[in-house]
């Protein structure tokens, strides 16, 4: 494991706030070892979905072992639209629209195949020595990793309620918490802090010695 990992919540097309928290990481990291786990939904809804596509791939190209994309389930969604239509409406109707526009186009047949691939080659769930990685959570009951794909992209109850110990914490976005930071439990930490709805974009910090996080790093648009 590296010195610090990084867990950034949903972007949603705030390209901004990601430049602006990418540059907070690397003042706080102060030249430590560092890994990066994206916690999925870079599209929709915000203004630039495109450039903050643009900006995570030229993460991971340049650091591949040290930048994890996770997949989102507005992601998915965007898979769908172009793959098959199905689903095409409610992703427009949850911000696909947006995400089209930042790309100059509105069909989603004409969406980049670059852009398609490496949305469709992303993983739903990472894990190191101390946690799981994931956008939206996995059904309680069971420890470790929840094999249900959509479940990792979609779950919200009884995730949520469930005071449950997967065998290491979970940290995960997807649920948007209204105050702002991020929603801090014995068994789970949430880092979707609704940068798109202005709230913030946040960052949990953590180490190796310890499970949650040791810190959080936070932009927003007032700042």
């Amino acid at each position: 494991m590296p010195d610090l990992t990084y867990a950034i919540g949903d972007i949603h097309g705030c390209a901004d706030l990601l430049e602006r928290l990418l540059a907070r990481i690397e003042q706080h990291r102060a030249g430590r070892d560092r890994c990066l786990v994206f916690l999925g939904d870079y599209v929709d809804r915000g203004p630039d979905s495109a450039r903050v596509i643009a900006i995570l791939r030229g993460l991971q190209q340049g650091e591949p072992e040290a930048v994890i994309c996770l997949m989102g389930n507005h992601e998915e969604m965007m898979l769908a639209s172009y793959r098959d239509g199905l689903g095409a409406t409610a992703w427009h109707e949850n911000g696909g629209v947006t995400t089209l526009a930042s790309f100059g186009i509105e069909d989603p047949e004409d969406l980049p195949h670059d852009v398609l691939a490496w949305l469709s080659g992303l993983p739903t769930v990472h894990e190191d020595d101390r946690r799981y990685y994931v956008h939206a959570g996995f059904r309680p009951g069971q420890p470790g990793i929840d094999p249900d794909i959509e479940t990792r992209l979609w779950i919200r109850e009884p995730f949520l309620s469930a005071d449950y110990d997967f065998g290491k914490h979970v940290v995960h976005g997807h649920t948007p918490q209204k105050s702002g930071r991020p929603d801090i439990r014995r068994h789970r930490t949430n880092l979707d802090t609704a940068a798109v709805r202005g709230g913030a974009l946040s960052a949990g910090v953590f180490t190796r010695d310890a499970q949650r996080a040791v810190a959080f790093l936070q932009v927003a648009a007032s700042d």
